[in-house]
């Protein structure tokens, strides 16, 4: 039977300083990505990202503004996964240091491209930092990892 799993991304932003917040993740999905996570069931997404965010960074984020969804398709067992991606300058707290999916920090936005980015998040940034796109799609199998279009 297929599967559908639901997942957030939310860049937080530092205006004032110029720097946004990058967990460099030890998990699955390995390198520097923004922070996020799983939507529980009965949990709506923006809520599920205000979760997250606490979770895995300690800050109280709040003022989400939508920059759109990718969408991956599994062509051989029917699979949806799906990211909602959202960014904010709203934020409060103390940032942790470290959790189980990794360290968190801030880097200074103009540095991203030089960090050790997950595989894929390069092509994602403009979704983030443009607002260029508004849907990722992709299809994968055991076979092909697949190549994300942008629309």
């Amino acid at each position: 039977m297929a599967k559908v799993e639901l997942t957030n991304m939310c860049m937080v932003y530092d205006k004032k300083n110029n720097k946004v917040l990058v967990q460099d993740r030890i998990k699955s999905w390995k390198g520097i990505t923004f922070p996020g996570g799983h939507i529980e069931d009965g949990e709506s997404i923006v809520e599920s990202t205000i979760r997250e965010i606490k979770e895995e960074t300690g800050l109280t984020i709040s003022n989400l503004e939508s920059c759109g969804v990718v969408y991956w398709y599994n062509n051989e067992t029917g699979d949806k996964y799906f990211i909602f991606n959202f960014k904010t300058e709203a934020f409060e707290g103390e940032l942790l240091e470290k959790t189980d999916e990794g360290e968190v920090y801030w880097v200074d936005k103009s540095s991203l491209l030089d960090l050790n980015l997950a595989d894929g998040f390069k092509e994602r940034l403009p979704i983030f930092l443009e607002g260029k796109y508004s849907e990722g799609f992709g299809i994968w199998n055991s076979k092909d990892n697949g190549i994300l279009k942008y629309l």
